[in-house]
Formats: structure tokens, C-alpha cells, sequence
């Protein structure tokens, strides 16, 4: 039964484990107990947060207003003889549906291994790892729209995605709550090892012709190698997005830093590294009060605990500083600060 509780503490519900309350917190487990969430006065007059797991947001304070947590599950499969169409609940974890893509041989998101959080969030961020986007097995999504409580389809079109980000960061934030999100996998894989240190772990395993539980498998050894596991240690993953950059900028870049990590982009653009610019910086491992950066991985910010989010956030403005004093290029976060 939907309950909405006051006062609640939000730290069990962010990866950095910061502690801040929410005024109303609710917990929702199908799309009809949003349509009954969204008929009561009290909801309609709130300011509203909708989270999964919580892995992509950096609170700084404590939220006025109402956050909804998805927790709809559930897994289905319908197949035809062009492809596999694979649909979740938006509050599956996204790990949980990749495993179990990998089990039933179903291709195409096996390099999207541990990325945190859950499904829902997927589109809205088009998350990406190892040279895979959401947007490459992106088929569809349902979502809740909060003006009329009615529940829409969108298709991949619909999305507008772009490097980290979608329509749903963009034109219509704040308008739709993700239900369910449907992936267009393969039977035949097409396995993508190029990117990365996939190669060279898929050699120290002695393995030459990689299935696709082999790329998961190596992908998942590198995230556990280079990624602290927020059970431990508060952090939301990568909080900086890769920088992409026209290519007269990357020449001056790459003019006075001839070993700049890089990648060309399907736009004509170059991708740099943001992991590689920071340490450049000397900020890998550092620690800074209760926060720093994670040892094996500049790209991560941590919480050693007991940091506020402002301690946090301080923190990145530093490194964003720092970047682009000795680069000439501007880290953009990707971690949604609050």
C-alpha cells in the first residue's frame, strides 16, 4: 500500500551516503501506485525528486519537497526472428538485467557491466561504458507523465540522446517518470573489445574468441579494479563526464601535451580522458578532509566518511579549476548536484 513518510533520512538512498532528509518520501512499486501518488493534494504542490539507486546525485542539502523512489521490477522477453526485445522495471538494478542478459545469451549490453544504479535511469543519462551507449540497444520506454497521469510510450527518436544526456535532462525534465525501458539485444553478438583495457585483460585470461560472458566478465574485473564499491566507501562513480572537444581545440591540447589520452568521436570530434586530465593534475588519491579521490581511479570522488555534500562539490570545483588551468579544457559534472 503507497505511503508517503515525513522527515525521512535519505542517507540509505544515495551512493555517496550523504546524510540529508527529504520533507515526503515515497516508495513506489507499479505504475498505479503513481497515478494514486499523483491524485493526492499534497503531492501536487511539492517539488519533486524521483530516484533508483541513487548513484548519479550529490545531495548539498536536505530536499523541501517530495522524492519518489522507484522500486518497479520485473523482467520480460519477446522474441522474433530480427531481434530480442527485452523489457525491465525501472527499478530493476541495471547490473541485475545485464547479468541476466549474459545468462540467456541475449547480446549487446555485456560491455555495460556494473554500471550503477538501475534501469530507469539507463535513458535519461544514456550511460556508456567501453565503447557501448544505452542508445545503441535503446528500443523504448514507458513513462509516467505527471501533468495528466497518464502513461506514455517513447521511442528512440523521441529521446534526442547525446553523449550523456537525453530529452529527458533537456526539454522535457521534470515532466515524466520512467516505468519501464525496453532493449533491442541480438542472439549473434557483435563483440566490441576495442576500448579500454578490455583486450589485454581478455589476454591475461588467455581468452582469443570472447563470448559475450567473457566481455562481461573482463569489463566487471576492470570497474571492481578501478571503481570503489559504495557499500564501502560513498561515491556515485564517474562524477565527471569525458570532455569532448572540436578537433582546433584538441591541436592545441595535444600541442603542448603530445600524450593527451583521446578518442575520435562519430561527430568529427575528439573525447578526451577526464580520469587521465585529472591525474595529470596530481589529484589521483588525494585526500581532502573527509573527501579526495579514489586511488586507483581520478575520475571517482569519494566520501571517507562523514563528508557533506558541500565538501564535495567544493571539492570538484577545485579539480575543475585546476583542468582547466593546465589543459585549457572544462570538466562538465555528471553527477546531478542538489
Amino acid at each position: 500500500m503507497l505511503q508517503i513518510q515525513e522527515n525521512i533520512s535519505l542517507k540509505p538512498y544515495n551512493s555517496f551516503g550523504i546524510d540529508v532528509k527529504a520533507r515526503f518520501f515515497a516508495e513506489i512499486f507499479d505504475e498505479a501506485d503513481l497515478k494514486t501518488l499523483f491524485q493526492q493534494e499534497l503531492v501536487r504542490s511539492q517539488k519533486i525528486l524521483v530516484v533508483g539507486g541513487g548513484s548519479n546525485v550529490l545531495f548539498t542539502e536536505d530536499f523541501n519537497g517530495l522524492v519518489i523512489k522507484i522500486s518497479i521490477k520485473g523482467i520480460s522477453v519477446n522474441t522474433t526472428d530480427e531481434k530480442i526485445l527485452v523489457t525491465a522495471g525501472a527499478g530493476e538494478v541495471w547490473n541485475d538485467l545485464v547479468a541476466y542478459c549474459v545468462k540467456h545469451h541475449y547480446a549487446g549490453v555485456e560491455n555495460l557491466s556494473l554500471i550503477p544504479g538501475t534501469v530507469g535511469a539507463s535513458p535519461i543519462q544514456n550511460i556508456g561504458a567501453y565503447g557501448v551507449e544505452l542508445k545503441d540497444v535503446f528500443e523504448s520506454c514507458t513513462a509516467f507523465e505527471i501533468a495528466t497521469g497518464l502513461i506514455k510510450t517513447f521511442s528512440f527518436a523521441d529521446c534526442h540522446f547525446g553523449y550523456r544526456e537525453s530529452a529527458f535532462k533537456n526539454e522535457l525534465k521534470g515532466q515524466y517518470i520512467i516505468t519501464g525501458v525496453t532493449f533491442r539485444l541480438s542472439a549473434e553478438a557483435k563483440i566490441n573489445t576495442s576500448y579500454g583495457a578490455i583486450e589485454a585483460e581478455l589476454e591475461k585470461r588467455g581468452i582469443t574468441d570472447p563470448d559475450i560472458a567473457d566481455v562481461s566478465a573482463a569489463v566487471s574485473h576492470i570497474r571492481v579494479s578501478k571503481l570503489p564499491d559504495p557499500s564501502t566507501i560513498g561515491n556515485a562513480g564517474s562524477f565527471f563526464k569525458n570532455p569532448v572537444i572540436e578537433k582546433h581545440e584538441f591541436a592545441d591540447v595535444v600541442a603542448k601535451h603530445p600524450d593527451v589520452v583521446h578518442y575520435p568521436t562519430a561527430d568529427n570530434k575528439v573525447k578526451l580522458a577526464a580520469g587521465w586530465l585529472i591525474e595529470q593534475c596530481g589529484w589521483k588519491g588525494k585526500v581532502v578532509g573527509n573527501t579526495g579521490t579514489w586511488k586507483n581511479q581520478a575520475l571517482v570522488l569519494v566520501n571517507h566518511g562523514g563528508a557533506s555534500g558541500r565538501e564535495v562539490y567544493d571539492l570538484s570545483a577545485q579539480i575543475i579549476d585546476s583542468v582547466q588551468s593546465t589543459f585549457g579544457v572544462t570538466l562538465e559534472r555528471e553527477v546531478n548536484i542538489l
